[in-house]
């Protein structure tokens, strides 16, 4: 596994080759290297995404206003942002939009990009969550939900851990009743059969996806 200080000059030099390439071209960035990327210029400003999130009130930038940053070269604003973190795949903006764009596909695409390359807001709760949980879940192929939830937890220290800990007792017992949690799991947990085809598959994936995202030659 790489270092965290390797993966962070990974991303810095990765998101400084996007910047010698694109030149402030950003729309032509995202195209090429966000999921359905490509669509972001069929946006005609409607608003209607934004009308049809459930956290339309709480965006800092909506849908609509991201795409319209794209297009103004807004780069830093945008990979900056935490809006990308904010959906929850409700689909409400793709069922609706007048032009079909795969709303969703993109901002997750934006939120994967900003990750990747470093830019993503720090200390971001849905971002820190959804790492923990992959991480979790590549190092066997299945979930460790002790481990999952007292990392979780315990993520600001331990005094923290404890109060969080405490409010969710009743819910803790109430797994470990219907035998969906297992104290055990904090010495080891289950997994796939064959964990290291598991790390090949995702190491190959990785490899495709960097390669696509232009973060290796």
């Amino acid at each position: 596994m790489d270092t965290q200080a390797g993966k962070a000059t990974a991303a810095a030099s990765a998101n400084a080759g996007a910047l010698a390439r694109y030149r402030g071209d950003f729309l032509r960035e995202v195209e090429e290297r966000v999921e359905e990327g490509e669509w972001v210029k069929m946006c005609m400003q409607c608003g209607v995404c934004a009308g049809s999130c459930p956290f339309g009130p709480h965006w800092e930038h909506s849908p609509q206003k991201l795409f319209m940053m794209i297009r103004a070269g807004k780069r830093d604003e945008v990979l900056g942002s935490d809006a990308m973190f904010m959906c929850t795949s409700c689909y409400n903006c793709v069922v609706r939009c007048p032009r079909k764009l795969p709303i969703t596909h993109i901002m997750h695409g934006l939120a994967n990009y900003a990750h990747r390359l470093g830019l993503a807001p720090k200390g971001q709760p849905t971002r820190e969550f959804a790492t923990m949980f992959w991480n979790n879940l590549a190092r066997t192929g299945r979930i460790n939900e002790l481990r999952l939830t007292l990392g979780h937890y315990f993520r600001n220290g331990f005094a923290a851990g404890i109060r969080e800990a405490l409010t969710m007792k009743a819910v803790g017992l109430g797994l470990l009743k219907a035998k969906r949690l297992n104290p055990l799991e904090i010495v080891g947990g289950h997994g796939v059969k064959d964990v290291k085809g598991l790390h090949a598959i995702i190491a190959r994936a990785r490899e495709i996806e960097d390669r696509k995202q232009g973060l290796r030659s």
